[in-house]
């Protein structure tokens, strides 16, 4: 009798539902089912937020499942907090959610010869598509990317040369990691504010609020305005800095048929969030040079994007970051390099978001990224 291969999973599964199970039984069909929980410590740390369910109470229900062959808290932290399981029970297959999918953990499987699977999210038939996003009270505010110019939100970096940061609204349809670069923070702030939504109104004078709310008197170090902006301004928007922590003006695109042109070429994949203790400024270089090459590629950008060029607008996206990586460069690390070698023959362009050190990698491209996600910009 031929033995059964042994399949390997692993995640939060908190408020367990349809999703969850249509995931566990898809598989479940490629073998016998183990289950590794993330501890409350672990998901608090990637997600800056408590589960609803303690992570014994997820365990039981997971446990629970007849197509659960067995399942433990992972003792580890981190994206990889599942490691030393892993080792032990030496499975032959992991298989992952597309939004669960990381280039860590493919690596860690190549390393220990385990087959790296990555499921569709295909539900059960005649039942919705579930997420626990989206079973939580919803919430609808939204998160920010910035395409290209980031820095120049900065009064130090401004003042050498004027330019513009680019930035999309996009919806909450994932939950992101925290310290990863999608403005989590100013998000949470705006949750604070607002609970629920961007409420109606004059949103610069709503994003002013926010960017007021979130650097009170006295704040040592003043987020960017481009945050509070990306994230309350719908669309794609253009936010021309010269010297200041406020732009000195603001240029949007809202036709719904570029921003769907943009969303089906950008494709983000998941690295790992920020180190806490990260601090990218311990390293700078900021000069004329840098900004004014900075600020050139950011129009090129839009430029790109306004005219449906992909090719210019990821020639433009590589420049961009080439500029803030020439005088920030902590913002990658060779971990990072070589993640991000694996795409470049394949793709138009290429970025990270936000500050670097984590987060995810943000990719220009006509054709389908393999295990990469793709996002929603606000309307």
């Amino acid at each position: 009798m031929e033995k059964m291969k042994k399949v390997f999973v692993s995640g939060c599964y908190d408020m367990l539902h349809s999703g969850h199970v249509a995931f566990f039984e898809e598989a479940a069909r490629l073998g016998e089912l183990y289950v590794g929980v993330g501890s409350d410590k672990t998901i608090y740390e990637l997600k800056a937020r408590k589960t609803i369910n303690t992570d014994e109470e997820r365990l039981y229900m997971v446990k629970a499942l007849k197509v659960v062959k067995n399942a433990w808290i992972n003792k580890g932290n981190g994206v990889l907090d599942f490691e030393a399981e892993l080792k032990e029970l030496k499975p032959d297959i992991f298989f992952v959610n597309t939004d669960g999918h990381s280039p860590m953990k493919e690596q860690l499987c190549k390393e220990l010869g385990i087959e790296y699977v990555v499921s569709q999210r295909i539900p059960h038939a005649n039942l919705p598509a579930r997420s626990t996003t989206a079973l939580r009270k919803e919430c609808r505010i939204p998160y920010r990317i910035d395409l290209a110019g980031g820095w120049l939100d900065q009064p130090y970096v401004s003042k050498y040369y004027p330019g513009a940061v680019l930035t999309i609204s996009i919806e909450p349809d994932y939950e992101f990691n925290d310290r990863s670069g999608m403005s989590t923070s100013s998000r949470k702030k705006a949750i604070e504010l607002w609970q629920t939504d961007i409420p109606e109104g004059d949103k610069i004078k709503l994003a002013r609020t926010l960017f007021c709310f979130e650097n009170p008197p006295g704040t040592q170090y003043v987020s960017g305005s481009q945050d509070s902006l990306g994230i309350v301004l719908p669309g794609l928007n253009r936010l021309m800095y010269d010297g200041g922590y406020w732009p000195e003006s603001i240029e949007s695109e809202v036709d719904p048929d570029l921003l769907g042109w943009v969303e089906k070429r950008l494709w983000l994949i998941p690295l790992f969030p920020r180190r806490a203790g990260f601090d990218v400024l311990e390293e700078v270089c900021v000069d004329e040079a840098g900004v004014k090459a900075l600020s050139r590629a950011a129009d090129d950008c839009w430029e790109g994007i306004c005219s449906r060029d992909i090719r210019k607008w990821g020639e433009a996206s590589v420049r961009s970051f080439e500029a803030q990586i020439s005088m920030f460069p902590r913002m990658v690390s060779p971990e990072i390099l070589e993640i991000l070698s694996k795409y470049k023959s394949r793709v138009y362009g290429w970025k990270m978001t936000g500050a670097g050190g984590g987060g995810y990698l943000v990719f220009i491209n006509e054709k389908p990224i393999e295990n990469a996600m793709q996002i929603r910009i606000r309307r």
